[in-house]
């Protein structure tokens, strides 16, 4: 019996480009057995030169994925970054489990989030529904609900250094943050894996931290002063507005600080470690290789 055929989905974004790197020169599979599919095929040119075979998937053409997903045994389904139209994320990744389906696909592996059926994100809708577009279609699934990246940090933090105020609507809430990379080696090794079985992972990293947890080893780390302001959620919606956020933008921001005030994104479990025979890196060890991204000008 052939090796199974492994295709990544949004092979150009920064999840799906590490997927596919964690596959080559990670856990060493023969780039003939991948497959790297984006909007921007072009991207890709330098996986094609690798021997990868890259194809176009356009979301958005749904009429289209059956045959982008053709020949493939086990697929990365990687969540769409469609944020600013509400409902669309799912009405897409549903169309990519049905094309799946349509190309027989044996197995998908899915990017979902911590509690989708509770979570106060506001995009946690979308991760149910697909999760449960998932369980209906029959096909093989794993589904890796990943905490919250290290690299979030940066939506926030560059200004917060440039004021020296960090304005949050997270309160005491922790989260337990995990670098990109653990979670693309994750999602390499779910997608490489002989498993058939459905599993439902939950990924994050070694502990839970607040925001002044958070600014105090940022603080250290960058020699510059960072102290938390406190705000209500109405008050941080209404300060991103300002800034020039779009509502629907201002809203989903707004909502990650709800989910952490609740504690839907404090979890630490040890099924990285489980799914990948490694510990994940602790925020300690992350943090001095990304000062840059954290103080980035704007």
């Amino acid at each position: 019996m052939s090796a199974p055929t492994l295709l990544v989905t949004g092979a150009s974004g920064h999840l799906g480009r590490a997927v596919v790197r964690h596959l080559l020169d990670t856990l060493n599979i023969d780039p003939a057995r991948v497959i790297a599919t984006s909007r921007k095929p072009e991207a890709l040119a330098d996986l094609a030169a690798q021997g990868v075979t890259v194809r176009a998937a356009d979301f958005d053409r749904p009429d289209t994925l059956a045959e982008a997903f053709r020949g493939a045994d086990r697929l990365l389904l990687v969540s769409t970054d469609t944020l600013l139209e509400p409902g669309k994320r799912l009405v897409q990744h549903r169309a990519a489990v049905q094309a799946a389906v349509e190309a027989r696909v044996k197995h998908v592996v899915y990017t979902s989030l911590p509690s989708p059926d509770t979570s106060h994100v506001s995009f946690a809708p979308d991760h149910l529904g697909t999760e449960q577009a998932l369980a209906a279609s029959g096909l093989g699934r794993t589904l890796l609900r990943n905490a919250w990246y290290a690299e979030n940090l940066a939506y926030a933090l560059p200004s917060a250094l440039a004021s020296g105020e960090w304005v949050t609507a997270a309160g005491e809430g922790g989260v337990s943050y995990i670098a990109r990379d653990d979670l693309a080696l994750a999602a390499a090794v779910a997608l490489a894996s002989d498993s058939d079985g459905n599993r439902t992972l939950t990924l994050t990293g070694t502990q839970a931290l607040n925001a002044r947890e958070i600014a105090a080893k940022v603080s250290a780390a960058t020699g510059r002063p960072l102290t938390v302001v406190d705000v209500t959620a109405e008050q941080l919606a209404e300060g991103l507005r300002a800034h020039g956020f779009p509502p629907v933008l201002a809203d989903v921001f707004t909502s990650f600080d709800v989910a952490t005030a609740a504690g839907d994104l404090a979890e630490v479990t040890d099924d990285f470690a489980t799914l990948t025979g490694r510990a994940p890196s602790t925020f300690d060890a992350w943090l001095p290789s990304n000062l840059a991204l954290l103080a980035k000008a704007h």
